[in-house]
């Protein structure tokens, strides 16, 4: 007997004395024969699903040089700008690691464009789920740990942009705990609390730190877990078309056919992640220096994906409430209220078009977005909101470079957050009727021609 053989039987007896133990076998055949659809579409949920695999691996190579420590130290480090200067330990460690370790620099770019690609691609992923129905039952609970998703991965990033302790970091968290205070009632105790201390506490860091790399990225990888398995356990959707039912999935199966594209979109995510992290630069703290609270960068900007909730602050008057000798002050209503009530609506969309359409069946296939007029009208207008706002988080910016009055533009911008919404979910919503009549219209079209080509054909003749 070859060598060949013998390592063939050796393997196949450790498999069998698994599988008696564990009884996993079955489950694998099960696994390894799911069938994928073929859509591009269905593969955003895995984009997001590497990207958090660079952030935990290139995360786990930060901790070994980041210090989360507001104590006082020298910096003496390559950077020759700061040296002599006094700043916390975990700016020191952050500009350390950008200039004095090995690859330090690579790393921590590509940290912070994977986080930026993993809101991303979670953000785009849900909304491909809204347009098509593919939250309808029975995946409204698959809807529900998106959306949770979406929230955690939203705090996780804002606690490790704030690690660093840098100027516009620093602002973003003098701007968060005024954000906390304005919670009426509890406001100050809450703040107080999470803080540890009045601003700026020397608690917070430690705490983010906590935060960011064990509490959210352990819920984050639970919900990941809960998502897959819930995926696995339902059926998967897909787009109508021929041969594709309520009751069958057409496409490839996970082995391995869909396992090679898989493998490919993790090596290609991986690739572009570096490719940023080695040629684009992004938050160079060094520049914006230590945090001073008496200070502000210039042009401050947060990352993307708080850039709504800072166009929201931008926008809203300053208005302020006083019932129950209570003041509700400014902050409260665009950085609270409005993002309380988003999510809700979100958690809640489900349940409130089943409940508006009456539709208590379980769905499968998807929808086309222009057979849903109401809902992609809705889709659009949310999205034109948030899309504005998000513009205005940068109104300083764009008035100094279209060379305009940072005072008109705001109020362009207030006028816009207000119209264009509504402008756009009207033609959207006129927009998918038209289409989904043009549809009708060729489908019947094509009925009928069906119907005369299998007419029987008169033939006349001439005397």
């Amino acid at each position: 007997m070859t060598d060949r053989p013998r390592h063939r039987l050796a393997t196949r007896r450790l498999a069998e004395a698994v599988d008696e133990r564990v009884g996993g076998a079955r489950f694998v055949r099960e696994a390894l024969g799911k069938v994928f659809p073929d859509h591009f579409s269905f593969m955003l949920g895995e984009v997001a699903l590497y990207c958090f695999v660079v952030l935990v691996v290139t995360g786990t190579f930060l901790c070994f040089f980041f210090e989360p420590s507001q104590r006082t130290v020298t910096y003496d480090g390559s950077y020759a700008p700061l040296q002599g200067q006094q700043v916390s330990a975990a700016y020191d460690s952050a500009v350390r690691l950008s200039w004095d370790v090995r690859a330090g620099l690579l790393v921590r770019q590509v940290h912070h464009w994977a986080a930026l690609v993993f809101l991303a691609a979670i953000v785009v992923h849900l909304a491909r789920i809204f347009f098509t129905g593919a939250f309808r039952k029975p995946r409204d609970l698959n809807w529900i740990v998106g959306v949770t998703l979406l929230v955690a991965a939203i705090g996780n990033g804002f606690a490790g942009y704030s690690l660093a302790d840098d100027l516009l970091s620093g602002t973003g968290l003098r701007i968060m705990f005024s954000i906390v205070e304005s919670v009426p009632f509890v406001g100050d105790t809450a703040a107080f609390w999470i803080f540890g201390g009045e601003y700026p506490a020397d608690d917070i860091i430690g705490r983010l730190f906590v935060v960011h790399i064990l509490v959210l990225p352990a819920l984050i990888a639970a919900l990941i877990g809960v998502h897959l398995a819930l995926v696995v356990r339902q059926k998967h959707t897909q787009f109508p078309g021929p041969g594709r039912t309520e009751e069958n999935v057409v496409g490839t199966h996970l082995w391995p056919a869909y396992a090679a594209k898989s493998i490919s979109l993790l090596l290609a995510v991986v690739g572009v992640l570096l490719l940023l992290g080695g040629l684009v630069q992004i938050n160079p703290i060094w520049i914006y220096g230590p945090y001073d609270p008496a200070a502000v960068t210039t042009a401050a900007q947060p990352d993307w994906y708080m850039g709504w909730l800072e166009g929201a602050l931008r926008l809203f008057p300053a208005w302020e409430l006083r019932a129950f000798g209570h003041t509700v002050p400014n902050q409260f209503f665009p950085a609270v209220l409005m993002p309380g009530l988003t999510f809700a609506l979100l958690y809640a969309w489900p349940f409130l078009e089943r409940r508006a359409t009456g539709d208590h069946e379980v769905h499968h296939l998807l929808d086309s977005p222009r057979d849903r007029p109401v809902r992609t009208a809705i889709g659009a207008t949310a999205l034109t909101f948030y899309g504005v706002l998000f513009v205005a988080g940068s109104q300083d910016v764009l008035a100094v470079e279209l060379g305009v009055s940072v005072n008109g533009l705001t109020w362009v911008l207030r006028v816009l957050v207000l119209v264009l919404p509504i402008v756009v979910g009207l033609l959207v919503h006129r927009w998918c009727r038209d289409l989904a009549r043009g549809d009708a219209a060729e489908a019947e079209a094509e009925a009928e021609l069906a119907i005369d080509e299998r007419a029987p054909r008169r033939v006349s003749a001439s005397r």
